[in-house]
C-alpha cells in the first residue's frame, strides 16, 4: 500500500466510493430526469414554462457551459484548498439552484437558475474522481473507475423514471426538488466519511483563461443555436456571434500556450493516449446528447407516450451501463483499451443510424433494443478512456486530470444539443412551414409554431377541429429531420473511433508496469476517522 495512503483510509475506500457516487448521482440525475421534462415545460403555463425549442437547448446548455467552464478552476481550487472543501461548496451550491431552479416563473429564469447549477456541478464532478484516484492504489483504480462510471448509468436509469413519476402526480418543479434530500444526505456523509486531499504544489488560477473560454463557447453555442432557430445558418448575426466564439477561443487557446499557469494545460496533450482518450468521451457525448435531446420528443410528441412511459423505455440505456461499466476493464484487460473503445465508437455510430428506420408506428421494442446497445457501447468507452485519462498523469494533478476528462464531456455534450438540435430544428421548419403557410396565421405566430413539434402541436391544439390537420404532417416532419439528425450524429460517433483507433495505444505487453509511479500526494484523515 502506498504511503500516500492511510490505513483508515485505505480499509474505508469502497465506502468511500459510495458516497462519492451518491454526490454524482445527483448531477447525473438532475440531466437525466430534465431529458423526460422538456416536453412539459415546454407547455404553456399553468403546465409549463411555454418554452420555445431555442429555451429548451439554452436550459441545458446553460447548465453544461457553466459545468465545462469552471471545471477546470474548480478542480484547480481542489488541489489547493482541499477536494473535499470544494466538493462540499459545491453540493450547496447545486441544492440552491435546484430548489430556485424549482420555482422559476420563465424560461429565462429557468436558464439562469440551471446555470447556477452548473457552478455547483462545475465543483462536484472533478472532486470525486480526484478523491477516488487519491483513495485507491493505482492496481485497484480501473475496478474503482468502472463502478464510478457505472454509477453514471444508475442515475440515468433512475431519473427518467423518477422524472415520470413526479410530472404524473405534481408540477413539473418537482424534478428538480427531488435534489435536495439527496444532497443533504451526501453532505452529510460526506463530512463524515471522506477523507480531504490536495496537491502539495497547487497551480496559481487564471481567471482570464476561465474568461475567454467561457466566453468563448457561449457565443459559439448561441451562434449554433439561432441558426437552427432561423433556419438560416448564414444570417449575419448567426455568423457574428458563432465567429465571434470561434475567434475568442482561438485567443483562449494561445493565451493556455503562453501563460506559466493555464486554465487547461495543454502539454497534456502531447500525450497520446491522454489526447485521444479526451478526444472519445467529446465526440461519443457529442453523439449521445443530441439524440438523447430528441428521443424524448420523438417518444411524447410523436408516439404519444406519457413522461413516466418515456422514462421506462431509457431504462435499457442505462441498465446497460450499469451491467457493463464495472465488467469493462475485463475486457480491457483481454482486448486493449484502442480495442474495446473503438468497437464501442463504432457501435454507437450502428445504434444512432438504426434510428433511420423508426417511423410513427414502428414496434416500441426494436427501440428499447437500439438503447440497450448505445447504453453497451458507452459501458465499454467511458471506463478505459477515463482510466488512460487519469494514470496518464501522476496522482496530485488528479483533479486538474478529472477536470479535462469532464469538461470535454460536457463541451461535446453542449455542442451535440447545440448542432445537432438545431439541424433537427432547422430540417423540421423546412419540412413543416408549407402546411403552416396555408393556415390564415400572423407571420409571428407562423415562424413560432414551426421552430418545433411541440409548438405546432400546441398550436394545432388551440385550434381545434381546424387544426388537427397539422399533427399528422408535423409527425412526418419531425421524423425526417430525425433521420437527418441521426446521419450526423451516426458520423460523429464513427469519426471517434478513427481517433480511437490511430492515437489510443494498444494493449500492453504482458509484464509490462504502470506508466510511472504515482506521486506522493497529501491526504488528510476525514472527520471521526480514528474511531
Amino acid at each position: 500500500m502506498s504511503s500516500s495512503v492511510s490505513e483508515t483510509v485505505h480499509r474505508r475506500r469502497w465506502v468511500i466510493l459510495g458516497v462519492l457516487m451518491l454526490s454524482l448521482l445527483i448531477v447525473v440525475l438532475d440531466n437525466s430526469i430534465l431529458n423526460v421534462a422538456m416536453k412539459t415545460i415546454a407547455q404553456p403555463a399553468p403546465t409549463g414554462l411555454g418554452a420555445a425549442q431555442s429555451e429548451l437547448e439554452w436550459s441545458i446548455n446553460s447548465y453544461t457551459l457553466v459545468f465545462a467552464g469552471l471545471l477546470f478552476t474548480a478542480g484547480l481550487l481542489g488541489d489547493r484548498l482541499g477536494r473535499r472543501r470544494v466538493l462540499l461548496f459545491g453540493l450547496v451550491v447545486f441544492g440552491l439552484g435546484s430548489v430556485f431552479a424549482a420555482l422559476a416563473t420563465s424560461p429565462g429564469q429557468l436558464i439562469a437558475f440551471r446555470a447556477v447549477m452548473g457552478l455547483g456541478g462545475a465543483f462536484v464532478m472533478p472532486s470525486t474522481l480526484a478523491i477516488l484516484m487519491n483513495v485507491f492504489e493505482r492496481d485497484e483504480q480501473p475496478k474503482a473507475i468502472g463502478i464510478w462510471a457505472g454509477g453514471v448509468g444508475l442515475g440515468i436509469a433512475i431519473g427518467p423514471i423518477t422524472g415520470g413519476a413526479l410530472l404524473e402526480h405534481f408540477w413539473w418543479g418537482s424534478v428538480f426538488l427531488v435534489n435536495v434530500p439527496i444532497v443533504l444526505v451526501a453532505l452529510a456523509a460526506m463530512v463524515l466519511l471522506v477523507p480531504d486531499s490536495r496537491d502539495p504544489a497547487p497551480g496559481r488560477l487564471d481567471p482570464l483563461g476561465v474568461l475567454l473560454s467561457v466566453a468563448g463557447l457561449v457565443l459559439l453555442v448561441y451562434g449554433i443555436i439561432k441558426g437552427g432557430q432561423l433556419a438560416d445558418f448564414t444570417d449575419p448575426e448567426v455568423l457574428l456571434t458563432g465567429g465571434g466564439g470561434v475567434a475568442v477561443l482561438a485567443c483562449f487557446v494561445i493565451h493556455e500556450r503562453r501563460s506559466d499557469h493555464p486554465a487547461i494545460d495543454v502539454t497534456y496533450f502531447k500525450n497520446p493516449a491522454f489526447s485521444a482518450a479526451v478526444a472519445a468521451i467529446a465526440l461519443v457525448f457529442f453523439a449521445l446528447m443530441g439524440v438523447t435531446f430528441f428521443a424524448v420528443f420523438y417518444m411524447q410528441s410523436v408516439r404519444g407516450f406519457s413522461a413516466l412511459e418515456a422514462g421506462l423505455l431509457m431504462v435499457p440505456l442505462a441498465l446497460a451501463q450499469l451491467i457493463f461499466a464495472p465488467r469493462a476493464r475485463l475486457v480491457v484487460d483481454r482486448f486493449g483499451a484502442k480495442a474495446v473503445c473503438a468497437a464501442g465508437m463504432v457501435l454507437v455510430g450502428a445504434g444512432m443510424a438504426a434510428f433511420l428506420l423508426f417511423g410513427r408506428t414502428t414496434p416500441i421494442w426494436t427501440l428499447e433494443i437500439v438503447f440497450f446497445v448505445q447504453g453497451t457501447a458507452m459501458a465499454h468507452i467511458m471506463p478505459p478512456a477515463t482510466v488512460s485519462i487519469m494514470q496518464s498523469l501522476p496522482r496530485e494533478k488528479a483533479g486538474s486530470g478529472s477536470a479535462v476528462n469532464n469538461t470535454f464531456r460536457q463541451v461535446g455534450g453542449a455542442m451535440g444539443v447545440a448542432v445537432l438540435g438545431s439541424l433537427l430544428s432547422a430540417r423540421y421548419r423546412e419540412g413543416v412551414e408549407g402546411r403552416l403557410a396555408q393556415l390564415p396565421l400572423p407571420e409571428g405566430a407562423r415562424h413560432a409554431a414551426g421552430e418545433s413539434i411541440e409548438a405546432t402541436l400546441g398550436l394545432a391544439a388551440r385550434l381545434g377541429p381546424a387544426g388537427r390537420q397539422l399533427v399528422g404532417p408535423a409527425k412526418d416532419a419531425f421524423i425526417d429531420a430525425m433521420h437527418v439528425t441521426v446521419l450526423g450524429s451516426a458520423a460523429v460517433a464513427l469519426l471517434g473511433a478513427v481517433v480511437v483507433g490511430v492515437w489510443l495505444p494498444g494493449k500492453a505487453k504482458t509484464g509490462a508496469g504502470p506508466a510511472g509511479p504515482p506521486e506522493q500526494d497529501v491526504v488528510k484523515p476525514p472527520v471521526g476517522a480514528g474511531r
